[in-house]
């Protein structure tokens, strides 16, 4: 039995192969995977689900070509040669192969730019997933697009005949015979009515040439009533529906982070990388999402998001500070009933041991009744008191956990084992 191939020639946008890009892509992920790293470095949480444009420089996409050339031994005579015959040495250019540089510029001639393409969103999102080690099922689970769901609103004259309203139209048909022809029908009602009269009252000679014109009206206005239409285009009415997204509840999602000086750039990295999937994951299930940045030391702030990731701190760390002012804007902006509220916490465990038990209160006793959710993430792997007292918080609670992460392959993992949906396996 012969084997068969099926090559897929369907043109993407911009006249290029589906086939051809895809590979393209395989060819020089490594790249693709640095750009899209430095991107993800540059971005805000709102910004993750964009495209981005790529570079990469012509000499990595050079590709070997073949030529063909005569073929056989061929001796040739050049014309002009007359310093250098067959088997002669000829010396290098004085100054080298490439030249000293100097002159004066020129208007003319091309640089050997950069490549550059575009990565779409979709694409990009994939890149940022598979570095964060994304399964492929669950990466369609985060990557699509809102569910929406179509309402009736209303009637309209033009669409497709499977939403024709047959009732609809029929009522306007009939309407419309009865507004066209309604001056008709009177006056033939009038002529018939002096018809009869006359017809019941003989008279002379006059009286018949009155008749035979009466008649003749009569049949000139049934002819005219005949030629309305029964329905008409004008008078078909079609099903209107509209596409409305779904859920439309509001959530606000509460980042708070460690800045001290333990929290280096790589922990932080991985901090950002949890709250992007977290917004991302909330951006499947609500319309209206409000973020509120957190960063702490041994005082907490509210910040906006580029301090949040990228200023520095030293000194020690007072995890309490950030808990108590998260509940003081919760109260003071986010009512319970309105906001569907979720936090989430980054922190390499290191806290003033005389605090870590007011952290477990404060988050045990006014923090959780206000959320829906509420993780713990720790970059570090080494335990510490803070790490301890959540322990005991998370053994009580359902809707509190808390996990650790070193490494940014790892970050995915926790985040479906956190928020993986009730009696799922893990």
């Amino acid at each position: 039995m012969a084997l068969q191939s099926i090559i897929d020639r369907r043109l993407a946008g911009k006249n290029k192969s589906i086939g051809n890009r895809e590979r393209f892509l395989r060819r020089h992920k490594e790249q693709i995977r640095e750009a899209v790293k430095r991107a993800v470095d540059g971005r805000g949480i709102r910004d993750m689900e964009q495209g981005e444009d790529i570079r990469i420089p012509k000499r990595d996409i050079a590709e070997p070509v073949f030529g063909h050339g005569p073929g056989g031994r061929r001796e040739t005579v050049h014309p002009g040669n007359q310093d250098y015959v067959r088997g002669d040495r000829i010396a290098r250019p004085k100054g080298g192969a490439g030249g000293s540089g100097k002159g004066q510029a020129s208007d003319s001639g091309e640089g050997d730019d950069d490549f550059v393409f575009h990565l779409t969103k979709e694409e990009f999102m994939q890149v940022f997933f598979d570095d964060l080690a994304l399964p492929n099922l669950e990466r369609t689970q985060l990557a699509e697009v809102p569910e929406y769901k179509t309402h009736r609103a209303g009637f309209t004259s033009d669409g497709n005949p499977s939403n024709l309203h047959v009732l609809r139209s029929m009522r306007g048909a009939i309407g419309r015979r009865i507004a066209v022809g309604a001056g008709s029908r009177r006056e033939l009602h009038h002529l018939e009515e002096h018809l009869a009269h006359l017809r019941r009252h003989p008279e002379p000679n006059p009286h018949l040439r009155e008749i035979a014109r009466l008649e003749l009206q009569i049949a000139q206005l049934r002819a005219r009533l005949a030629r309305i239409p029964y329905l008409d285009p004008f008078d078909l009415r079609y099903r209107s529906r509209v596409r409305v997204p779904v859920p439309t509840a509001k959530a606000v999602m509460f980042c708070l982070m460690d800045v001290s000086g333990s929290m280096d750039e790589s922990r932080k990295d991985l901090a950002k990388r949890f709250f992007i999937l977290l917004y991302l994951f909330l951006t499947r299930h609500y319309d209206k999402i409000d973020i509120v940045f957190i960063r702490h030391h041994t005082q907490a702030q509210e910040v906006d998001e580029q301090n949040f990731f990228h200023a520095t701190e030293t000194g020690g760390t007072v995890v309490s500070s950030a808990l108590e002012l998260m509940a003081e804007i919760a109260r003071a902006r986010y009512p319970r009933g309105e906001w569907n509220i979720y936090g989430a916490q980054a922190s390499d465990g290191d806290n003033w041991h005389h605090d870590s038990g007011r952290c477990r209160s404060l988050l045990a006793e006014t923090l959780l009744p206000l959320c829906r959710y509420y993780a713990y993430l720790q970059v570090a792997e080494e335990e510490q008191n803070l790490w301890e007292e959540f322990t005991q918080v998370a053994a009580e609670t359902k809707h509190f956990a808390m996990r650790k992460v070193t490494e940014a392959a790892q970050i995915y993992p926790v985040f479906r084992e956190l928020f993986k949906k009730e009696g799922a396996p893990t």
